[in-house]
């Protein structure tokens, strides 16, 4: 011990003391540098750890909730009710459609003119059905006449108002439900419309002595839907060829009515527009 506290050696004491201070010094820095090391080496595992601990995948993924009903295999606002019709433009009546399925097609009325005189003067009369103009068959076809319980008849206007000097038209449409071809007579003797005033009074009907009451026999194929178009000139008319009040029809609305082998069609209104 008094060795340490009294260097012996030919060299002065103080040297020997100022060695051993370096020796402690750098003892000590060595002992810093192992220090930082390890605490730093610590540091860098607990910033790996937290990295690897928020860059750890989900365990699992909850679905939503699934989709309850059908799905919807095609796009809102088609029409598939039989007997369906398309619109009509203004100059006229357009080809109407029929979208029931797969064996039927679009019809079509193409409205004809009639000119010459008498109480239906210049009523015209056209024809559609699928696939284009319905075809007309001659009096002794041998295609057989529709049964009642397969063919169903509406009526409607073509239009709802009709302007100042516009003819007013009506289709009368007839669907065969049945899974054979048939025939129907549409001609005027055998469906009759009628218009009638908010008074209730008749002023026009298609059977008030017309020019032509020949039948108007037209073949509708099998769940197809056809159509038969009448045009009024807005003219009254009375029965049994007696001559008509002068003038025509005013503005007001009208009541549309058909009839067809004793069978009342849902009748229909429209509009004459005012001056």
């Amino acid at each position: 011990m008094g060795s340490l506290r009294n260097p012996i050696g030919p060299l002065p004491s103080s040297i020997y003391w100022r060695r051993r201070a370096v020796a402690f010094a750098l003892a000590a820095v060595l002992l810093l540098l192992a220090l930082w090391v390890f605490t730093a080496g610590g540091g860098d595992g607990d910033r790996s750890d937290g990295a690897n601990k928020s860059s750890s995948p989900a365990s699992s993924i909850t679905p939503g909730p699934k989709q309850s009903g059908p799905a919807i295999s095609r796009q809102p606002g088609g029409r598939d009710e039989p007997g369906a019709t398309g619109g009509d433009s203004a100059g006229g009546d357009s080809a109407g459609s029929e979208g029931s399925g797969g064996t039927e097609g679009s019809g079509g009325d193409t409205g004809g003119t009639d000119g010459g005189t008498g109480q239906t003067s210049g009523s015209g009369e056209g024809t559609g059905g699928a696939g284009g103009t319905a075809e007309r068959v001659p009096a002794g076809s041998a295609l057989p006449d529709c049964p009642a319980d397969a063919l169903a008849l509406s009526l409607a206007p073509t239009r709802l108002t009709y302007a100042i000097g516009e003819k007013p038209a009506f289709r009368l449409t007839a669907r065969n439900a049945s899974a054979a071809d048939c025939k129907v007579d549409l001609g005027r003797s055998s469906a009759v419309l009628t218009v009638t005033d908010s008074a209730d009074e008749e002023v026009w009907s298609s059977d008030d002595c017309p020019r032509d009451q020949a039948s108007v026999l037209l073949k509708v194929p099998a769940r197809t839907t056809i159509s038969h178009t009448y045009e009024w000139d807005r003219a009254r008319s009375t029965g049994q060829c007696a001559t008509p009040p002068a003038g025509r029809v005013g503005a007001g609305t009208y009541l549309l009515e058909a009839k067809f082998a004793g069978e009342t069609v849902s009748p229909a209104s429209f509009v004459l527009a005012k001056d």
